[in-house]
């Protein structure tokens, strides 16, 4: 092996469907000299932790603490702590997120019930309401992607807890890409179980999954019949060591605690309200300056994540060139299509950090630049325009 230089990663503006740029504080905690697991000065970040993540996601829960791991992490800990073989799920499945859930509720053994939509349309509660009357017999949960990074649709939840729980289920949802950048009210929406990944709207590297869990979610856990299949993702095990026990588990990732911590004490400092107006007028703002080039977002304002946006990839236009083009000119990283949309939309995110006007006008600037070289007619300066007409009209000058 020749020898290794210094490491050096290119400097980068992160605007694809995460991971998000990381506030330079964050980047500071994550330096900060290790305490033990078990150290009381570390039981208190601990707690700390916990109230702050109360906060953004607006419940009172008691079991309320970021899993070792990334988002899929906490999706497969809700899953398989709630899950045992012979129950059954409805799972709603409008894009990748909700294939995986699915996925994952038939390794768990339960009988999986697919209610599906269009990529990029939302679940219908009457199209669960009707999933739960023919499944012959209890469901033990329903689950849906709150924003299906895949898409950039938003799911309704509150009409979907109050089918579910007329028919004694759960509700279970993901909240991977709405946490911290649009609304999220575990406890106002009536929501079972949640979950996300601090690598998107929170702004912290990728490495922690914070759950949620109420009553009902806890009393199901403690009913069990079998034990977790995960040992690792045990939370009958897991929440002896975030509770008054502080029974040892597993070593916590002390680093990345450190950084949740600072993330977390960044929107309490900015305010949660007005961190989702801020995320809010950069969606209304890049959207308004992508129309101006000639380009369609793939999904309905009325149904439009403000965290991620999909546009249609123009006819005419070089889907990986352009990504190539602008990672390698300007140094923006945006994601291209998945699954039946691959190669169809650009996934364009406006999350946490990385929720900027300087981004939002850098991205389209840098945009037109790339797509009038391919011959396309996007109107010179009219992206940017536009983005500063929709920022003035929300309120910014």
């Amino acid at each position: 092996m020749s020898q290794l230089t210094d490491l050096s990663p290119p400097p980068r503006i992160l605007m694809g469907p995460g991971p998000s740029d990381v506030d330079p504080r964050v980047l500071r905690a994550l330096s900060a000299p290790l305490l033990g697991h078990l150290d009381p000065a570390f039981l208190e970040i601990m707690n700390e932790v916990m109230e702050l993540l109360r906060h953004v996601f607006r419940t009172g829960n008691r079991v309320t603490f970021p899993v070792s791991g990334t988002g899929s992490a906490g999706m497969e800990t809700v899953l398989v702590n709630l899950l045992e073989p012979g129950d059954r799920a409805v799972v709603g499945v409008n894009g990748l997120f909700g294939q995986r859930m699915a996925d994952i509720a038939g390794r768990c053994g339960a009988e999986v019930i697919v209610v599906e939509a269009a990529w990029g349309d939302v679940i219908a509660p009457e199209a669960v309401e009707e999933a739960l009357e023919r499944s012959g017999g209890p469901v033990k949960l329903v689950a849906v992607v709150h924003a299906e990074t895949s898409t950039g649709a938003l799911q309704p939840i509150e009409p979907l807890a109050e089918v579910a729980h007329r028919a004694g289920a759960l509700l279970v949802v993901d909240c991977v890409t709405s946490l911290g950048g649009c609304e999220v009210a575990v406890d106002a929406w009536d929501v079972d179980a949640a979950y996300s990944g601090t690598q998107k709207c929170l702004s912290c590297p990728p490495g922690l999954a914070p759950v949620t869990l109420n009553r009902r979610a806890e009393e199901i856990l403690r009913a069990r019949r079998h034990p977790v299949q995960s040992w690792y993702l045990d939370l009958t095990m897991i929440t002896s060591y975030w509770g008054q026990e502080r029974f040892y588990h597993h070593t916590a990732p002390i680093s990345m605690m450190y950084a949740l911590r600072e993330a977390l004490r960044l929107i309490l400092e900015e305010g949660l309200d007005n961190r989702l107006r801020r995320h809010r007028l950069a969606s209304a703002a890049l959207v308004a300056g992508l129309e101006a080039m000639g380009l369609e977002a793939h999904v309905p304002v009325a149904r439009r994540l403000p965290t991620l946006t999909a546009v249609k990839i123009p006819a005419g236009a070089d889907d990986a060139g352009t990504r190539r083009a602008l990672l390698r000119e300007f140094g923006i990283e945006i994601g291209g299509g998945l699954g039946p949309l691959k190669g169809k939309i650009w996934r364009i995110g406006t999350m946490g950090y990385s929720c900027q006007r300087k981004n939002v006008f850098l991205l389209l600037t840098a945009l037109e630049s790339v797509l009038s070289r391919q011959g396309l007619p996007v109107g010179p300066g009219a992206g940017p325009a536009a983005a500063a007409v929709a920022y003035a009209a929300g309120g910014e000058a």
